[in-house]
């Protein structure tokens, strides 16, 4: 039997990812990459490098934990890079690798659908509340 390259190997083992399967290592990186905070932070970083406050300030209602946890969860995964310049006080900048690029366009197109389809949305939940009164889903219910 011919031996395979390490390009070909690479790409049998990308073939045998499916997402699908509970066990398939692509599930967790999905259930990474769909929160609510990463897609924020990705498109906030989309317009340039920005520090952690300019964050802060701009994503409303995240908190310093879920921030900080958030960048370092997108360090780790190679989407977003942390520099460091050494002043008084230090100063600390994050920014898209492209990869994180790549990802960020993709999650621009979720919130400026959401920003757009958000009344109708609203619409179909008021009309569905009222026609199934006792099946109420609470908000966040389908995630």
């Amino acid at each position: 039997m011919p031996t395979r390259t390490a390009e070909q190997r690479r790409q049998a083992e990308r073939a045998a990812y499916d997402a699908y399967l509970a066990a398939c290592p692509t599930r967790k990186l999905l259930d990474e990459i769909a929160g609510k905070w990463v897609s924020l932070v990705l498109v906030a970083l989309g317009d340039g490098p920005r520090r952690y406050s300019d964050l802060s300030r701009r994503i409303a209602g995240v908190s310093q934990k879920m921030l900080t946890q958030t960048l370092r969860v997108l360090e780790r995964d190679g989407l977003v890079r942390r520099e460091v310049t050494p002043s008084v006080p230090v100063r600390v900048d994050y920014s898209l690798t492209p990869l994180g690029e790549s990802l960020r366009a993709l999650v621009a197109g979720f919130k400026d659908w959401a920003e757009a389809n958000f009344d109708a949305v609203d619409a179909a939940r008021a009309d569905y509340d009222a026609r199934t009164p006792d099946l109420t889903i609470e908000p966040g219910g389908a995630g």
